[in-house]
């Protein structure tokens, strides 16, 4: 099997002038190191430098997102087969293998946890294989499915939770790609049913908006695909009672960085309130500013036409408290007393009170 190098490799390579073994794959994040070459050309010889580039018209930021003309899905089983091994779905494959590698080393799977789509069409999407480390995938391992589940092309089996992701599909337009794994830390907030506090780190509201929640259902199951998917249409990041997070963005790399927002975020919030100094937030005026930014950046947030008094929760956020006991019906309180009961009560009292006496 052929060494794949990732982006942290490539600068270690750099770092020492060596060169990599020979058939090495190059990862996308890799070839963003190298600007855009490759490991091998990067190491050859001392020829002259190159003229340095022509400054673009105007500074660019990164764009992963898979874009198809719609109405152009293959169709025949020679034209799927063409389509999934052509150039542009070979590099996807490959981002999703450095995507998987990031989550298994951040320790957000562990076995054959988690799983990866990628829309790449009107009613296709390439995912994740089942009952995979996602560490250890390759391009090869990748699987093409219809939006109804239907698998297309690749000789793994795709994952069964797939479904869950093709709700939020669905849905939402905007949601061209979903990562779902069980980061330690935003798991444990879903786990132990508590809403994970609001309006105390600038860059969560941002980046992640208003985090979801959904209620519990078989993962796999369609009751768990319409259960998400009706959360994920709102929410780019979403809770999933006592199972995980999945998150969904324009393409995979912006899914998978929500995924590192939501879990950072949930530890700084859980090591924030064990200190006991309370929490404390900022006002609805700052975080109406902050939802504002977001829609600036593109990103949908159903928070948008909240009032300021509403974006910020006011519950108090208290490690290991869940709820509180619920306090005795008021019916209760004012039920008239048995006269039978009182009378016995003050005879009882009555025979106490003489004793004392004696």
């Amino acid at each position: 099997m052929p060494k794949v190098i990732t982006a942290r490799e490539a600068e270690e390579l750099l770092r020492k002038g060596e060169k990599p073994p020979a058939g090495a794959i190059l990862t996308p994040s890799a070839r963003d190191v190298l600007g855009g070459g490759s490991l091998q050309s990067a190491f050859k010889g001392t020829a002259a430098p190159a003229a340095p580039a022509k400054p673009s018209a105007e500074p660019s930021t990164p764009d992963f997102e898979f874009k198809w003309q719609p109405g152009s899905d293959p169709k025949t089983p020679a034209e799927i087969e063409k389509f999934f091994h052509s150039p542009a779905i070979a590099v996807l494959k490959e981002r999703m293998c450095d995507i998987g590698r990031r989550l298994w080393q951040r320790e957000y799977t562990d076995g054959n946890g988690g799983n990866i789509t990628i829309r790449v069409g009107d009613n296709l999407a390439l995912c994740t294989p089942t009952l995979i480390c996602k560490g250890f995938m390759t391009p090869a391992d990748m699987c093409l499915v219809d939006l109804h589940g239907k698998q297309l092309a690749g000789t793994r089996k795709r994952t069964s939770e797939a479904m869950t992701h093709f709700g939020i599909m669905k849905r939402q337009p905007a949601a061209k790609a979903c990562v779902h794994a069980h980061p330690p830390h935003a798991t444990a907030f879903a786990i132990a049913n508590v809403d994970i506090p609001s309006c105390l780190i600038p860059e969560a509201e941002v980046f992640l908006g208003k985090i979801g929640v959904a209620e519990y259902k078989t993962p796999g199951t369609p009751a768990n695909a319409d259960e998400v998917g009706e959360v994920g249409k709102d929410h780019q990041a979403v809770l999933m009672q006592n199972h995980g997070v999945i998150c969904w963005g324009k393409d995979v790399e912006d899914a998978y960085w929500k995924m590192e927002n939501i879990d950072s975020y949930c530890r700084t919030v859980w090591i924030a309130a064990g200190l006991g100094g309370g929490l404390h937030r900022f006002s609805g005026k700052h975080a109406k500013e902050l939802v504002e930014l977001r829609q600036k950046l593109g990103m949908p947030d159903p928070r948008a036409n909240w009032k300021e008094c509403e974006l910020c929760d006011s519950a108090e956020f208290r490690p290991g408290a869940v709820c509180q006991t619920p306090s005795a019906p008021a019916a209760a309180e004012s039920a008239p007393l048995d006269p039978q009961i009182e009378a016995i009560v003050q005879a009882v009292t009555a025979q106490i009170l003489k004793q004392l006496k004696n």
